[in-house]
């Protein structure tokens, strides 16, 4: 697969793919993502997951916490 389509492809694909071969040939790197990027300038992000919503919040200490 060319890095091109990688961008292309859905993480949602992609996790199905994954899901498809044996753990010792999954070789895809981690994604990374920025704090700051995350945020947008906001001290909070609510994360919505499995009907579930998650707070990631940026401390006065520049932490991050993550609670339920």
């Amino acid at each position: 697969m060319s890095p091109s389509s990688l961008l292309l492809s859905s993480p949602a694909a992609s996790l199905a793919e994954s899901r498809r071969r044996p753990l010792s040939m999954t070789t895809h790197a981690v994604r990374r993502v920025n704090s700051l990027a995350l945020l947008d300038g906001a001290r909070e992000l609510v994360i919505q997951h499995q009907g579930n919503e998650y707070h990631l919040r940026l401390t006065r200490n520049d932490k991050l916490i993550l609670t339920k």
